[in-house]
């Protein structure tokens, strides 16, 4: 996918000179004269990047970059005259992500332009799974509430939702029951059996065999432990008999 650009800047040659060197350099670009006509063209076009002017009728650079930060995750560089070290500053904590100082050349341009997409687009794959868990067994969507164990919907309430949320953020490590009660509860203060209960309600909905589970874990005298896995297999064999194999995998 083409990353879109969006070069605001109210002189014409400066504004033709930007897009034709991100053009070369494979970008999709539009344009604005003006903030007004910026912000306009962020609800029309949703950049993936916005290089912006600081100098500019109707509205300024400082103006621009704090209404596009409330409506738009994009990335936003500010290519200006001002070098003073206070514009700086205050470019960068109004929300711009680069302050680049004119003139600049072509291949540092698209160099700092690469880099900040780059960076843009690694934050949102990590927002992205932080948002949902996967293993071969389990699934969590936190944007639907959605659980699904082996490819069917799990129906969990809301507290086992965040009890097995929070297992999985730890898979591998081993959680005290004070803890779990901090983070799932919100308070140190309820009984260990909230949890015992609790536990024992997920592992009816997660395991093959919930009175030998293999998936949430009891550390006797400390709490539970998530346990992820990389084959179930609980087929009959051939003798009618049947036998369950299971390969643990650390992640």
């Amino acid at each position: 996918m083409t990353n879109r650009i969006l070069v605001v800047e109210d002189e014409a040659p400066v504004r033709e000179l930007l897009t034709a060197w991100l053009s070369e350099a494979g970008y999709q670009t539009c344009t604005a004269g003006d903030g007004v006509a910026g912000l306009r063209e962020v609800y029309q076009q949703q950049p993936d990047l916005i290089v912006a002017d600081i100098v500019m009728p109707k509205m300024d650079g400082f103006e621009f970059c704090r209404l596009v930060k409330e409506v738009s995750d994009s990335p936003i560089m500010f290519l200006t005259g001002l070098g003073e070290e206070a514009k700086k500053v205050k470019g960068l904590n109004m929300g711009a992500d680069d302050y680049v100082v004119k003139p600049v050349g072509m291949e540092e341009f698209l160099a700092r332009v690469g880099a900040l997409l780059r960076r843009y687009q690694k934050q949102v794959i990590q927002e992205e799974r932080a948002k949902r868990y996967a293993d071969p067994v389990l699934t969590i969507d936190m944007d639907r509430h959605e659980v699904t164990v082996r490819g069917a919907n799990a129906d969990l309430t809301p507290t086992e939702f965040r009890l097995l949320w929070f297992l999985t953020q730890r898979a591998g490590k081993t959680c005290a029951v004070k803890e779990i009660l901090e983070e799932v509860w919100g308070s140190p203060h309820y009984s260990s059996d909230v949890v015992k209960w609790h536990v024992a309600s997920l592992r009816g909905k997660l395991e093959t065999e919930p009175h030998e589970p293999v998936h949430i874990i009891t550390v006797w005298g400390v709490g539970y432990r998530y346990d992820v896995l990389r084959v179930e297999d609980n087929s009959a064999d051939e003798s009618g008999g049947e036998h369950s194999s299971v390969a643990h995998q650390n992640v």
